[in-house]
């Protein structure tokens, strides 16, 4: 089965195309600056050349179509027909209390997804376009939605509740949702596999450490505890969002600067973390290379975030009375070889013991970097989110034929 894999932003569209008979990437690419007269899609055909074309692209179902004329190109393309794909999986970020696990796409489902729509404003409606647009341009070829949220569902109420009055749950469904939960997944069950033990006898941390980033407390195979809450912006310190902070914050910055809901929605979400602290950048790249020069500002912005994460793995070490393994995957977490260093070498009354040799090595695989003598095992996993999407999808539709 040949699936396409969707994410689909707001004005944005990443794809992969999947074989299932050995899970390979046929092709992956993205169309950038939907809406706009001078869109951009990027093509990357497996084992062909990559192609970039600029045109214009106003709405997704316009860029669905471009993406599927790459795929069936003379030159580029990697499959001879679009009726070679016969299925396709979508990311979506919100599932609520509603979604548990993956779902096939019917009428009721995406009235579910925009009913939601309130708990994740920004994403859900981006992942309907994409849906939609993929309806109108493959019709009839099944389609599945795949939640971020979904693998969170078996926390315990006392870690998604909040210490606010119940109503509010029990009207709004206000709680601890998360997210990333389809990379906390994967990684946590490569790293049961690379260890050659069974995950139900594990308590693993996965960190996703990227420009957005969550941890996750993983015990007997499901998630216990999460950093991001109803929200994304809850939790570590990221690229541009704030992370934990007093709420009474908001409304003391709000009168002050007399702030709308709306602007100060956008400082929290688009104007802090790394970049409100450096005042350069939210790329950890260029925040370690800040530091390296012994720029002030950078080094603060990185001390603040390693910290705020190396808490969390404390926080999460004492929630399930003990750790075997640690996990760092996304951008971040499997790039910076610093920021693994900084963090492992203070967690040493864990039993924590990280090889330092092994720590600088990249590589695309899973990988150990603890020492021999460890008491708890440390992981590098690359994480792949849109291989999630793609098996769930073959499941869900080879269930149903």
């Amino acid at each position: 089965m040949k699936i396409l894999v969707i994410n689909a932003g707001s004005s944005s569209l990443k794809y992969q195309v999947y074989d299932m008979t050995d899970e390979s990437v046929l092709a992956k690419g993205l169309v950038e600056r939907i809406g706009m007269d001078s869109s951009i899609l990027n093509h990357k055909p497996t084992g062909k050349e990559e192609v970039t074309e600029v045109s214009e692209i106003l709405e997704h179902t316009t860029a669905i179509r471009k993406v599927l004329d790459k795929l069936t190109h003379e030159e580029h393309g990697v499959m001879k027909s679009i009726s070679e794909i016969q299925a396709v999986g979508h990311r979506v970020v919100h599932g609520g209390e509603t979604f548990k696990e993956s779902a096939l796409v019917t009428d009721e489902v995406k009235a579910e997804i925009r009913r939601l729509i309130d708990l994740a404003p920004l994403h859900n409606p981006a992942a309907m376009m994409g849906i939609s647009a993929a309806e109108v341009n493959m019709p009839g070829v099944p389609q599945v939605v795949v939640f971020d949220t979904a693998f969170h569902q078996t926390m315990p109420e006392h870690a998604y509740l909040y210490a606010i009055p119940r109503v509010l749950y029990n009207k709004y469904k206000v709680r601890r949702y998360g997210a990333h939960g389809t990379s906390h997944y994967y990684v946590s069950q490569i790293a049961a596999e690379y260890l050659e033990r069974p995950i139900e006898d594990l308590k693993i941390i996965t960190c996703h450490v990227g420009n957005g980033g969550s941890l996750t407390a993983i015990q007997n195979g499901v998630s216990v505890d999460t950093s991001m809450g109803m929200t994304p912006l809850e939790g570590l310190m990221m690229g541009t969002r704030s992370g934990d902070l007093d709420p009474a914050i908001v409304p003391y910055v709000m009168n002050k600067e007399d702030l709308t809901v709306n602007e100060v929605n956008s400082m929290l979400n688009k104007h802090s973390g790394l970049l409100a602290i450096s005042g350069v950048s939210s790329d950890m790249r260029e925040i370690t290379e800040g530091m390296e020069k012994g720029e002030p500002n950078s080094t603060l912005a990185f001390n603040m975030y390693e910290y705020r994460l190396r808490k969390y793995i404390g926080s999460y070490a004492a929630a399930m009375n003990g750790v075997d393994v640690i996990v760092f995957t996304a951008g971040v977490g499997e790039n910076s070889v610093v920021l693994r260093q900084r963090v492992l070498e203070q967690l040493t009354y864990l039993g924590v013991e990280v090889d330092e040799e092994l720590n600088k090595i990249r590589s695309g695989e899973p990988r150990r970097i603890s020492t021999a003598n460890s008491k708890v095992e440390v992981l590098v996993i690359p994480t792949n989110e849109e291989l999630v999407i793609a098996r769930d999808t073959n499941c869900i539709v080879e269930a149903t034929q």
